[in-house]
């Protein structure tokens, strides 16, 4: 059985601490929806340890105070929802990529939506884009020295697992949250089928739930949820519970698994707060690990062969 991975960074850890005496210098990485929220926080650690970074965003103007910040820091235009973007963002990408952190998505879309392909919207941007990215990238990051993939997923993969007989919501009503949480746990099986499929690529690629955390990503909860969550008051202003993380906070498992060297070799695994978490039963009551589900490795081939379709 294969140790559990600690690191000596708690919950409270900033990305910034995590990448303190960590030198990146001449390495490239990409962060999808780094103009915003989390990502903001990603791109500032990485590049602050001298990566080369790329923005990976549907809006590059977003970016510009980032790319004024600082040197190493680009923009260039994605739309995760647009097989078609996602393509052009791949073919417009040159030489090595060190790492592909897999940052942005959307929440809880209220009604039904699809992208041009028929996929759900939070399932079309949370994991197909990202699918479609790093089999775009793949040759990108097997030309570089021990290549890492980063996937964004959530504690709400303990929810659902993913439905292979109705991923679309075609004949089921359609549930926000269901299908949120269905997205998260096909991102934690991206990173299970990157780790057994290229590793002899020398890709490792592993997943992370950020925790919770202010972001514009929440736009979409209802007011009286916020409120039983303990993050608004009664007049509807936004307040911050003990268990809630800064965006600084919530970016450090990112860029542990994107960039430290305590994560050398690991991969396919899933992390909450800066360290590897416990595999357990999903279900309405759980609040922390990784579902069996979600780490089900035939589930993700599955899951491989059904989207690789899609996007080749």
């Amino acid at each position: 059985m294969t140790p559990t991975t600690t690191t000596p960074f708690g919950m409270r850890a900033t990305a910034a601490e995590v990448l303190d005496g960590v030198d990146l210098s001449g390495r490239r990485m990409i962060v999808t929806g780094g103009s915003s929220g989390l990502g903001v926080e990603t791109v500032r650690a990485l590049a602050g340890a001298g990566a080369q970074v790329t923005i990976a965003t549907r809006n590059p103007e977003a970016a510009k105070p980032l790319v004024e910040e600082f040197p190493t820091v680009r923009a260039a235009a994605l739309d995760l929802a647009d097989l078609d973007s996602v393509r052009a963002f791949c073919d417009n990408w040159n030489g090595p990529l060190d790492a592909l952190v897999a940052n942005a998505g959307v929440m809880m879309l209220p009604t039904r939506q699809v992208n041009a392909q028929g996929w759900e919207m939070q399932l079309a941007t949370n994991y197909l884009g990202h699918f479609g990215l790093a089999v775009g990238l793949r040759s990108a990051l097997q030309s570089a020295e021990s290549a890492r993939v980063v996937v964004l997923s959530s504690g709400a993969q303990l929810r659902a697992g993913f439905d292979f007989e109705d991923p679309q919501f075609e004949r089921h009503p359609y549930d926000p949250f269901v299908a949120y949480a269905q997205s998260k746990t096909a991102d934690v099986l991206l990173a299970v089928g990157i780790s057994r499929r290229w590793a002899e690529d020398g890709i490792a690629a592993n997943a992370c739930a950020p925790g919770w955390i202010h972001t514009n990503l929440a736009r979409h909860i209802d007011k009286a949820t916020l409120q039983a969550l303990g993050a608004m008051d009664a007049d509807g202003n936004l307040i911050t519970p003990d268990y809630y993380k800064t965006p600084a906070q919530g970016a450090a498992t990112t860029v542990l698994l994107a960039a430290s060297p305590l994560l050398d070799g690991v991969s396919g695994r899933y992390f909450e707060d800066n360290q590897e978490s416990e595999v357990v039963d999903g279900g309405p009551e759980v609040m922390a690990g990784v579902a069996k589900w979600s780490m089900d490795p035939d589930a993700a081939d599955r899951l491989w062969d059904y989207a690789l379709p899609v996007v080749s």
